[in-house]
């Protein structure tokens, strides 16, 4: 059997994520939380929080490749400071001298256990493509970021904003990624 990535089903997962109160929605091609293989699309609106965080387990490496829309990704150091800021998209914001503003220059990221990151849609019905080895594990309160609010808290809305902000502002004044 094989399931077909293509626009009806992003379309479908799209509509889903508007509709979730978490503004994303996953659609997992994994079939259990204990599978050792974890490969899902991510829909996210552009007000859906995912708090800053990290993975310990050395297998838990995780890679995005965005389908359609644009993701902000942000990487931080232990105090919370922004390392990195990349913005990433389609294919077709990514080939030179294509004329979007703030045009990305990667389809995807690889990132590393134990970096604390996030990512943000900066468009709406923005759909990635995640991978990452399982089994599903809650996030240990050592990979919670000790200095960002926690999703559905009274921080969080602010604390997304400014963060969305400082990205755009950054991509926009770079007319790339900024490292």
């Amino acid at each position: 059997m094989i399931t077909l990535i293509d626009d009806a089903l992003l379309a479908e997962l799209c509509a889903e994520a508007a509709a979730s109160p978490r503004r994303r929605k996953n659609r997992n091609f994994h079939a259990t939380d204990g599978h050792p293989a974890h490969r899902l699309l991510n829909a996210m609106q552009p007000d859906s929080y995912i708090p800053p965080h990290r993975h310990l387990d050395p297998n838990k490496d995780e890679t995005f490749v965005v389908l359609r829309g644009a993701l902000g990704v942000a990487m931080f150091d232990d105090a919370g400071e922004v390392l990195r800021m990349v913005k990433v998209g389609p294919a077709a914001l990514c080939v030179p001298g294509n004329p979007l503003r703030g045009q990305a220059t990667a389809i995807g990221v690889d990132i590393a256990h134990g970096a604390w990151h996030t990512a943000v849609a900066l468009e709406p019905d923005t759909v990635f493509l995640e991978a990452k080895a399982g089994p599903y594990v809650p996030f240990a309160a050592d990979e919670k970021a000790p200095w960002a609010p926690a999703e559905n808290t009274p921080g969080a809305a602010p604390y997304l904003g400014a963060l969305k902000a400082r990205m755009i502002d950054s991509f926009q004044q770079a007319g790339h990624n900024r490292e």
